[in-house]
């Protein structure tokens, strides 16, 4: 297996230093740099110099963590982001969620846990403690009763929730990329969402798919 790379941004040096040795001692997995907030990362960061994941504090000075995601969301969307922070403030954590990061953890959450989520992670999966879980399907207010989705497009919806790519769900469904954006944006419009962490958190509400 390929090593996936991290990179730590955290302005309390002795925090990354111990988050580092943790990840430096399992296997398939190194930390490629570490910067104290978002602006040191945007200096180090290059096309060739890029990690898979970033693990990502909130409050930071210079530039926060909010700032940072966006940042990278623009700049490199292929970069997966897993926030580690003290807050379970519910408007930090749903604005952290809609700059598209893939996971969420308390700085105080078990190693097994953590190990866990960079596993998830890494395959392209999310992975969201209890309390996120919760406060996400709370703020999210369709449900099934309220929406009527034809077979093909509950096949779709399921097929989002997965890691697969847009291409690989079209080979799956034995149609085009382009019929399967179709779906997408017509379930965009449908579920009043504009993004496939909208789609997934449907399919968990009804109970299609599980955490």
């Amino acid at each position: 297996m390929e090593t996936i790379k991290i990179t730590l941004v955290d302005d309390h040096r002795l925090f990354r230093s111990g988050i580092a040795s943790l990840i430096n001692n399992l296997n398939g997995y190194s930390v490629l740099f570490e910067a104290a907030n978002g602006e040191e990362l945007t200096q180090k960061i290059t096309p060739r110099n890029k990690p898979d994941i970033v693990l990502l504090d909130i409050n930071m000075p210079v530039m926060d963590g909010t700032h940072t995601a966006r940042w990278l969301h623009d700049v490199y969307p292929e970069i997966h982001i897993i926030v580690l922070s003290m807050h379970e403030d519910p408007e930090k954590v749903l604005t952290m969620l809609k700059l598209g990061v893939k996971g969420y953890l308390l700085k105080d959450a078990e190693p097994h846990e953590f190990e866990q989520a960079l596993r998830k992670v890494a395959k392209g999966e999310v992975y969201y403690p209890e309390f996120v879980t919760r406060l996400l399907l709370s703020s999210f207010s369709q449900s099934a009763s309220e929406v009527k989705l034809n077979t093909r497009e509950l096949e779709f919806l399921k097929l989002a929730s997965t890691e697969l790519t847009y291409k690989e769900i079209a080979d799956q469904m034995n149609i085009s990329v382009r019929t399967v954006d179709g779906y997408r944006d017509a379930l965009f419009e449908k579920l009043h969402v504009k993004s496939r962490v909208g789609l997934v958190l449907y399919a968990i509400k009804n109970k299609m798919i599980d955490l």
